[in-house]
């Protein structure tokens, strides 16, 4: 496969896996948000999404403050930010379309349509409209995913968007865990009061594992065993863990049918056996952000050498 038709491919996963996930911040901003006044104190819950989102610095070039309509702007609509939902969706349509013979038909058509009845929205919507909206950008990504798995042949070209999105999916949830610890809590709440209890559940619904946490634990939340969740359980597909066994798998399978393994392999396998050799105890024991704030790093270095050796 040429380099030009796995780039294409893998940014593809990874736009709509980010344009799924800023649906998902914004909505639990809004949830946040409803909260009652004399119970949240400071409003920091645009703020969080700006800062989970990893757009905070083009978005305070742009605005002075942080709130919904800034926000919602930026995220959503806003051509000239690149990660905005919008600016996803045509990328990520973009680069279909220039590999549309690496696809089946029903994969480029899901996000031809999105693309299509995107261009029909109005930006100016009711905060009705926008939660509306965002469960279709959710819809969207699903039917993407649910088409490539359901008609693609297991060969590179799936390999590659498979790589992308849990590339994606796990730097996402790395900055969720990060920002709630050192964002979404205020000074004076206790933790494991009311106020954290309710942003716990938010996180949970925002990465769609409320229900998954209660299967798992079978007993009220505590951020301790959140984080076990999103981190070290490999059964939560949007665990860090889950994220870099489907990486490592994947970049196996592409080092196997090309013949030869490479600095990506290796990393990504280490990071993986890091994981699976962790207790939630000792991710506390170093701190949480230090924790995150290393493994992004480590992320950070897996996708350039991502690229160097198969995108370039």
């Amino acid at each position: 496969m040429l380099s030009r038709t796995a780039d294409n491919l893998y940014w593809t996963a990874r736009y709509v896996e980010r344009a799924d996930f800023l649906a998902r911040v914004i909505d639990s901003a809004h949830r946040l948000e409803a909260l009652p006044a004399s119970w949240s104190g400071a409003s920091t819950e645009w703020e969080s999404a700006i800062a989970t989102s990893g757009a905070a610095p083009g978005f305070y070039e742009r605005y002075g403050d942080a709130n919904e309509r800034t926000v919602c702007d930026y995220l959503v609509f806003n051509p000239d930010n690149p990660s905005s939902i919008r600016s996803c969706i045509n990328t990520a349509r973009s680069n279909v379309r220039a590999v549309r013979t690496a696809l089946t038909s029903e994969t480029w058509e899901a996000l031809n349509t999105a693309w299509n009845e995107l261009n029909a929205v109005d930006p100016n919507m009711s905060p009705e409209e926008l939660s509306r909206f965002l469960e279709w950008v959710k819809g969207v990504a699903l039917v993407f995913d649910g088409s490539a798995r359901r008609t693609m042949l297991r060969n590179d070209a799936y390999w590659f968007m498979r790589l992308g999105g849990a590339m994606e999916r796990a730097d996402n949830t790395a900055r969720i865990l990060d920002v709630k610890y050192h964002l979404l809590l205020p000074a004076t709440e206790i933790v494991g009061g009311g106020l954290d209890y309710f942003q716990w559940t938010t996180i949970l619904r925002e990465v769609s594992a409320l229900t998954a946490y209660r299967w798992v634990y079978k007993e009220n939340l505590k951020p301790w065993l959140v984080a076990d969740l999103l981190i070290l359980n490999r059964q939560m597909p949007r665990s860090m863990a889950s994220c870099y066994d489907v990486i490592s798998r994947h970049l196996d399978l592409l080092g196997d049918l090309y013949g030869r393994r490479g600095p990506s392999q290796k990393l990504a396998r280490g990071t993986l056996a890091r994981l699976t050799g962790l207790r939630i105890d000792d991710v506390f024991q170093t701190g949480l952000h230090e924790f995150i704030a290393h493994f992004l790093v480590d992320h950070e270095k897996l996708g350039v050498a991502i690229t160097d050796q198969y995108l370039t």
